[in-house]
């Protein structure tokens, strides 16, 4: 049987970039200190690096996905210069409620659905179980609690509003500064466990 492997998933706004309320333009993209240096260090123990991302901004008419393209291209270029990568970026441009057709939908990949990282699985032959998920709202650590991942809820972004709720929900393991805390955290674990096989 083929070896699986393990993944992060981190979110994107307030996770590895400033939060900003339906980001629109890549000028608008502000790096988290430190979130490079995780996503690097991950790269470099061979780790696979997702992010995730909701973007029902793309429902509601405030960006389309070609204006998305350009954020995630900035996005990996700023990463490129501080020679960090990430495997794949999957995002959600879907609402249940507001926008028009095809996005105003109920779909299975707006966190906290797992829609996103099953395809992750499939593609990459992941270990969710094995795989660990990082963010800074309930959502983000929801769903990687339905994947069977080990969550992770960051302090930036909306972590500082959020984490009353997302401890008492009990769908977070960790609580953690940022992004390279995490990452900290999860080396760690890998450092101790055999995670490289199913």
């Amino acid at each position: 049987m083929k070896r699986q492997l393990v993944g992060i998933f981190f979110d994107r706004d307030g996770t590895i970039n400033t939060e900003i309320d339906f980001l629109r333009k890549p000028e608008e993209l502000e790096l988290i200190p430190k979130s490079v240096d995780a996503i690097r260090e991950a790269n470099e123990s061979g780790v696979k690096v997702f992010i995730i991302t909701n973007q029902s901004g793309i429902a509601r008419g405030f960006l389309t996905e070609n204006d998305l393209s350009a954020v995630h291209k900035h996005l990996v270029d700023l990463l490129k210069k501080r020679h960090a990568y990430v495997d794949a970026i999957y995002y959600c441009p879907h609402h249940p409620e507001y926008g028009k057709p095809p996005y105003n939908i109920a779909c299975q990949c707006r966190k906290p659905n797992i829609g996103m990282l099953k395809k992750a699985e499939t593609e990459f032959n992941l270990s969710l179980k094995k795989s660990f998920v990082v963010g800074d709202r309930c959502v983000d650590a929801k769903a990687g609690r339905m994947a069977g991942c080990t969550t992770f809820l960051v302090l930036t972004g909306y972590g500082m509003t959020e984490r009353d709720e997302c401890i008492a929900s009990s769908y977070v393991d960790y609580v953690v500064d940022d992004a390279y805390d995490a990452w900290q955290r999860i080396k760690d674990r890998l450092n101790h466990h055999d995670v490289s096989a199913a």
